[in-house]
């Protein structure tokens, strides 16, 4: 049986990847995990976090995406993102400007940051048809100040920033925008593009940090919001219920994903930042979100049992909460290839 698109189930990750990870080394604090956004490397008195991702479901803004998105995930742990490597992966179609126009991008978003780019690799790929880049970000903090996705405590509130499906919305607008023209204003589509530019949640971490309410953080990138919720779930050991109504859904995303007949709560979700606050801090944190102009609501709480994963409805009827076994921007993909082969 071929595996979906996207990120690979978790039961593999369990029996296979997590079985074979080389020699064990004292220096390594965390390492590979079901829910966790990198690992902790401590060297002296300071702890490395270090974390990797690929682009690959975009072509537009790729080396901007390679960036932020590699930068959010040290973001989660509290710490600044410092560096960041790549590895360019070009298409045989690829030429200087593709090139140029993906080193620009990345220089560019790293100057933002404040992240230097100290190494990598670019070569040109066979049978390859779109640009792929993996890259990999770090950032130093002194020895043992950071939080995991894997902090949550019982009771804690969960919140969300800013909205469900911010990537997979930008992404969808810029790269089927031929599809979404037959239905829907060039004004949703033009704002749908700007979400590009909320994908950064470096600014959100660091504020929700800095209130001393936050015991965990997690970016849900593929899978959407309810993928993140059961990463950071499965991470803490913990249940959780969720509150479907105080989930920000956008205009644009609601009408793209109408169009493409797919659930915002299960499409790439870059740009959001789930963090698991004390309850008694919680709505500081919200407030502190707020006052620098991060939208953020409660959108539930942690429950002992890690078999209980609710979804309150808006009616009021309560259900399992939906893991995705893939991304819907995956599926979207997987569909147009399906047609194209039956046609």
């Amino acid at each position: 049986m071929h595996l979906p698109f996207g990120k690979i189930p978790i039961d593999i990750l369990q029996e296979v990847v997590f079985k074979n990870l080389g020699a064990k080394r004292t220096e390594v604090v965390l390492g590979p995990a079901a829910g966790f956004d990198g690992a902790v490397i401590d060297v002296g008195d300071k702890s490395i976090i270090v974390s990797t991702d690929p682009i690959t479901g975009a072509t537009e803004r790729i080396g901007w995406l390679a960036v932020n998105i590699n930068a959010n995930d040290v973001a989660t742990f509290g710490v600044e993102p410092a560096f960041f490597l790549s590895s360019i992966l070009l298409p045989e179609n690829a030429d200087k400007n593709t090139v140029e126009t993906i080193c620009i991008q990345m220089d560019k978003s790293s100057r933002d940051l404040g992240m230097a780019i100290v190494g990598g690799h670019c070569e040109v790929t066979p049978k390859l048809t779109n640009p792929i880049i993996v890259g990999c970000a770090m950032g130093i903090t002194e020895k043992g100040n950071y939080v995991t996705a894997g902090g949550a405590r019982i009771g804690d509130k969960l919140i969300l920033t800013k909205s469900a499906g911010i990537e997979g919305t930008a992404i969808l607008a810029v790269d089927r925008e031929k599809q979404l023209k037959k239905a829907l204003s060039s004004t949703i589509l033009r704002n749908a593009k700007k979400f590009y530019d909320q994908i950064s949640v470096v600014k959100d971490a660091s504020e929700a940090i800095q209130t001393q309410g936050v015991n965990a953080m997690h970016d849900p990138t593929e899978g959407g919001v309810t993928g993140g919720i059961h990463e950071m779930a499965d991470a803490s050991n913990l249940g959780v219920k969720i509150i479907e109504k105080e989930i920000s859904i956008q205009p644009e995303t609601v009408k793209i994903c109408e169009f493409f007949k797919i659930d915002p709560l299960q499409l790439i979700s870059s740009g959001a930042l789930l963090i698991s606050a004390k309850p008694n801090l919680a709505n500081k944190v919200v407030r502190r979100l707020e006052q620098s102009h991060i939208h953020a609501s409660i959108i539930g709480e942690f429950v002992e049992n890690p078999q209980d994963r609710l979804l309150v409805k808006e009616n009021g009827r309560i259900q399992t909460l939906p893991r995705p076994v893939s991304d819907h921007l995956w599926l979207i993909i997987q569909r147009e290839k399906d047609y194209w082969k039956n046609v």
